[in-house]
This record gives structure tokens, C-alpha cells and sequence, in this order.
């Protein structure tokens, strides 16, 4: 017994001071479930009664080092004690209090901000590809509906083999749930539709600049239709944005109506998205929802393209697409766009879920200057100075317009 409480560095009759508090051990407490122990405050004749449990405690043998078994339920603890010798009480001072033994973090996890940078990396890059692919196509196959179904097909197909593996497990839905999501979907489809009339109509960069109008259109719902008020500032910002877009229209080399028109209805329909999402919180994750609503969004989509490109698909569409560039290429461009298309918009997801709204906001128009300047670069496209200067203005107003706007729901969040 003397060996093993030399081992345990506890004494008989020996007393601790903790913290102001005198108490005595027993030494059979290392061997004992639970120890009833009388602690006496210092110059105090006041005496308080605790229980010191060492039921989780086990022991792999009677050596110098205190080992830990897989089924230790307590943290180690560090405790240095000096004891004088001679008569009397000895008493031990505990220099260093509790220490709890954490297991090393993971490179990934002392670094979080190379993980968010990776996300944010793999958005653009998947954006990037997915634009110029998606114009390539349309230079030898410019059928925007078909294009559109097919973006949609390939999601809808690669959310069916997650869910069938388990990965995500697939939500259910319910009428209700149903009911909520259409209206999303509906707009979802009618804004990716026209998206590519106006990617297919225009420049990559022209769509882009029409886009960045959306914070117009959105603010514009808030007051309008949802009744909220838009603080004065958010409207001043939304000023050189307006005027931005319209410079680069006017002077746009590759302007025409119908991708002007079709840009200004996607900005229109993504607009009323937003709303509706507001309004259909299911409780489901961001994954799955996504994932409902592309296959509501398919199901509109297909009605126009068989109407609309249905024929000219079937009389000369499909057989011009490969007499120009093979069977083999066409299908396999097809299925890229739609892969990149679907795995942009989850990373996009995903990546905003990590940061807060002002990195949101600064990403977003990051984002659109990367479009931008590298379809410019890879196609070619000559764009005037005044062009080149409206576009400038334009993304430098929704900067200005994301920052103020993110920084007032910092505001709101402090507030609430």
C-alpha cells in the first residue's frame, strides 16, 4: 500500500490546499468507487462535505507511468505538488490547476480559412468553365431550351444516384412541402431559361453586366411587394449600377433585343425566387431542397423546349450539331455543362453557408468580374471603352450596394 501511494503521489494524513480550501484524503481513494471527503476553509470554523468519485478510473498496472485505457472517462489531469519534509501536516500547493488533455487539431482544422478558401476557389473555377462550355455549345448548337432541359436532366440524374447511395439521404416531402417548393421551382426554371436565350443572343460578358441588375430588381421587391423599407443609402448605391448597365448597353457590340429582354426577365424571375424561398422554409438542408426543386424546375422546362425547339431539333438540330463537331464531342459537351452547371450551384451553396454576409457580398461580385473577365479573354470579345467603363461602374455599385446591405444585417442580428 505504501508503494502504491508513492506511486500516486498521495500520502496518509496529509493535507492539500486548494484554492483557500483545507481538506484531508484518504488514501484508499484511489482504490475506492467513491470517498467522502471534509473540506475546512482556512481561519474558518466552517466545514463542507463532498463525494469524490473515481469510478471511471483504471489502472493498467502498478508502474511509474499512469496509463489511459481506450474506456478512461476522465481527461488526465496535471497537478504538481511539493511536499517539505519533517513532522506535522505537509502540505502540497497546485501550481497549475486542471488541465484537460485535447487531442491534436488536424492541419485542415488550425487552418480554416484554407478550407474556405478552397471553397470559395472551386465556385469560381466550376463557374468560370461552366460559362465558357455553356457559350462554346451554343456557337454550334443554339437551341437555349434544350440546353436549359438538359443542365437540369444531368442534376436531376446525379441527385437520384446520391439519394439511391445514401448520400445525402433523400428528405421526404409532403403535399405541403410540394405546394411551398413550385413556386420556387417555377421561377427557378423560367430565370434558367432565359438565361441561356440571353447566353446563347449575346456576349458572356453582356448577360453578366444585365445581371448584376438584380440587386435593383431585388430591392425593388423588398419595397414593393414585401412592404419592408429600404434604408436610403441601399437605394443611392443601386444608382451607379443603373447607370453603369446602361452605358455598356448602349455601346454593347453584340446587343440585341432578345438577350437584353431575356437577361432583364431572368433578373426578374430570380427576383421573385428569393421571395418565395423566404416563404417556403421546409426544415429540409440546402442539398435536398436544391434537389426538389431542380426536378420541379425540369418538369416546367420540358413543355417550351418540345414546343418551341422540338422540330427544328428533329428536322435538321441534332444532325448539324454533329456533322459539325461529331457525335461523340456533342454528347459529352452536353453532359460536361450540365455537370458543371449543377456542381457550381451546390459548391455556391456550400461555400456560403461557411462565411459571413460580408464575405457572401464580396464573393458574389467577385464572382462576376471573374465571368466576366474570362469570357472576354477566351472568346475574344472586343467591347468599346465606353463598354469596358460601364461594366467597371456597374460591378463597383453592386459591391458598394453588397457591403452596405450586409453590414446592415450585421446591424439587425446585434440588435435582435
Amino acid at each position: 500500500m505504501s508503494s502504491l501511494m508513492s506511486h500516486l503521489s498521495i500520502r496518509p494524513a496529509k493535507s492539500l490546499t486548494v484554492g483557500g480550501l483545507l481538506t484531508r484524503i484518504n488514501p484508499s481513494l484511489a482504490l475506492r468507487g467513491s470517498q467522502q471527503v471534509v473540506v475546512r476553509v482556512q481561519n474558518s470554523p466552517e466545514k463542507l462535505q463532498v463525494e469524490i468519485s473515481g469510478k471511471q478510473l483504471r489502472f493498467s498496472g502498478w508502474d511509474r507511468v499512469l496509463r489511459r485505457r481506450g474506456s478512461v472517462g476522465i481527461p488526465v489531469i496535471k497537478a504538481a505538488a511539493a511536499a517539505a519534509d519533517g513532522g506535522g501536516d505537509q502540505e502540497a500547493e497546485i501550481s497549475q490547476g486542471l488541465s484537460i488533455a485535447e487531442p491534436p487539431k488536424k492541419f485542415l482544422e488550425r487552418y480554416p480559412a484554407l478550407v474556405t478558401g478552397f471553397f470559395f476557389f472551386t465556385w469560381y473555377f466550376l463557374n468560370v468553365i461552366f460559362n465558357i462550355l455553356n457559350k462554346k455549345v451554343y456557337n454550334y448548337f443554339p437551341y437555349p431550351y434544350f440546353v436549359s432541359v438538359v443542365h437540369l436532366l444531368v442534376g436531376v440524374t446525379y441527385c437520384l444516384v446520391s439519394w439511391s447511395v445514401g448520400l445525402p439521404k433523400r428528405a421526404p416531402i409532403d403535399k405541403d412541402q410540394l405546394g411551398l417548393l413550385t413556386p420556387v421551382a417555377a421561377c427557378h426554371a423560367l430565370g434558367h431559361v432565359m438565361s441561356n436565350v440571353s447566353f446563347a443572343a449575346v456576349a458572356v460578358s453582356f448577360t453578366h453586366t444585365i445581371k448584376a441588375l438584380e440587386p435593383f430588381f431585388s430591392a425593388s421587391a423588398s419595397q414593393f411587394v414585401l412592404g419592408q423599407q429600404i434604408p436610403l443609402p441601399l437605394w443611392l448605391s443601386l444608382a451607379p449600377v443603373v447607370i453603369g448597365v446602361s452605358m455598356a448597353s448602349l455601346t454593347e457590340l453584340s446587343f440585341n433585343w432578345l438577350g437584353f429582354t431575356s437577361a432583364m426577365i431572368s433578373n426578374v424571375s430570380f427576383t421573385y425566387r428569393s421571395i418565395y424561398s423566404k416563404k417556403a422554409m421546409t426544415g429540409m438542408d440546402s442539398t435536398n431542397v436544391y434537389a426538389y426543386i431542380s426536378i420541379i424546375a425540369l418538369v416546367f422546362c420540358l413543355p417550351p423546349a418540345i414546343l418551341i425547339e422540338g422540330p427544328k431539333l428533329m428536322q435538321y438540330g441534332f444532325s448539324d450539331a454533329i456533322a459539325k463537331v461529331g457525335i461523340t464531342k456533342f454528347v459529352s459537351d452536353l453532359f460536361l455543362i450540365g455537370m458543371f452547371y449543377h456542381l457550381y450551384n451546390q459548391i455556391a451553396t456550400n461555400t456560403l453557408e461557411r462565411v459571413a454576409p460580408l464575405t457572401h457580398a464580396v464573393g458574389n461580385v467577385l464572382k462576376r468580374v471573374f465571368v466576366i473577365g474570362f469570357s472576354i479573354v477566351v472568346f475574344g470579345n472586343k467591347i468599346s471603352t465606353q463598354t469596358g467603363i460601364g461594366t467597371a461602374i456597374a460591378i463597383a455599385g453592386v459591391a458598394i450596394y453588397s457591403l452596405i446591405k450586409a453590414n446592415l444585417e450585421e446591424k439587425k442580428k446585434k440588435t435582435a
